[in-house]
């Protein structure tokens, strides 16, 4: 396993990281199997463990405490908040009033008395920067959260969060959480310069695509009931963008057999070599997946190999751009676009 700084704070993570999203109603992963992932992740070195309150309604986050128990100050915990936890409209977002008392039912769920990484899940435009950032930095004062950050949040975002922690004297988002593969590219173009500007750690998620890059989907095969079941619109191979990712998998698929590498290999491993990505965020459901996915901890691509993945998917390219999650509200809602 190899480890990196996360941005500028001092603390090694490694390369690979274990996501727990699956773990609960969502992968189906049970509690015995999400134990037995942890005890395996981490006696093979990976020491991040991230999930969220909104995975299973806090499902994740109660079976990550229960996997964790009696190793934590081996782990680098990360949770995060934002998305809806219920109906009720004060119950999401990233106000105050929401950020503190989700915190204390995250804690509650993990027992644990703090986190190490407090991660804001999207971006809220119904609240100041000012307002979010202060609620943090008085959390991470009182010793409930050692670091925060941001996820899939767009690159002006990012930006505009560093300048509101300049102008208001307050901590400052240290990490972004984007979604980035070799079919999903799009961030190089505008997040990573970015976050490498500001000295930002990066956890890649999806870094397999939904499961594009396992090598589970293939043309003329039949795609798995769970992943049809779960994201319909993501494997529908009449829709011109899932075809154009089926094309680009076959392809990639022979450049991992070319390189000696298994498809997962090829695609973290293409990942990790981003100088401004810290850790590739891994969400097995099982712990063959796991082990699937540990046999990239140390594969280094090598230059000829980046080049023949960039002339199948071009550099910043999303070849589903309607799944980045960071659109401007004004995009999606007409009222907010005209007067």
């Amino acid at each position: 396993m190899q480890y990196r700084n996360l941005g500028r704070t001092g603390v090694q993570v490694s390369t690979l990281a274990l996501g727990a999203m699956n773990f609960g109603s969502i992968g189906r992963t049970g509690q015995d199997e999400a134990t037995a992932i942890v005890s395996a992740a981490l006696d093979a070195g990976i020491n991040l463990i991230d999930t969220a309150d909104m995975y299973g309604r806090g499902e994740s986050e109660e079976m990550v405490g229960k996997a964790i128990a009696g190793r934590r100050d081996d782990i680098v915990l990360a949770t995060k908040a934002g998305m809806p936890m219920s109906d009720e409209r004060n119950q999401q977002g990233s106000s105050r009033r929401w950020l503190v008392a989700e915190l204390d039912s995250s804690l509650r769920r993990l027992g644990v008395d703090h986190v190490d990484l407090y991660q804001i899940h999207r971006w809220d435009p119904r609240t100041s920067d000012e307002e979010t950032l202060s609620a943090l930095t008085d959390l991470q004062r009182a010793g409930k959260i050692r670091y925060f950050g941001s996820s899939t949040f767009p690159a002006y975002r990012i930006v505009q969060g560093q300048w509101a922690a300049r102008e208001h004297r307050l901590s400052r988002y240290v990490t972004e959480q984007p979604s980035y593969s070799i079919l999903q590219r799009g961030i190089e173009a505008h997040v990573l310069p970015v976050t490498e500007e500001y000295g930002m750690g990066v956890l890649a998620w999806s870094p397999l695509a939904s499961g594009w890059l396992t090598g589970a989907v293939r043309a003329g095969r039949e795609i798995s009931t769970h992943r049809s079941a779960v994201l319909p619109a993501r494997f529908d191979l009449t829709d011109p963008a899932n075809q154009a990712r089926l094309d680009a998998v076959e392809k990639l698929t022979g450049i991992a057999e070319q390189a000696g590498l298994t498809l997962i290999q090829l695609a973290l491993g293409f990942v990790t070599a981003h100088p401004g990505v810290t850790s590739a965020l891994i969400g097995p459901r099982t712990l063959e997946h796991l082990s699937s996915q540990l046999a990239a901890a140390d594969t280094v691509l090598p230059a000829d190999v980046l080049d023949a993945i960039d002339a199948i998917v071009a550099p910043g390219v999303d070849l589903a751009a309607q799944e980045k999650f960071d659109t401007p509200p004004a995009l999606l809602d007409a009222a907010l676009r005209r007067r």
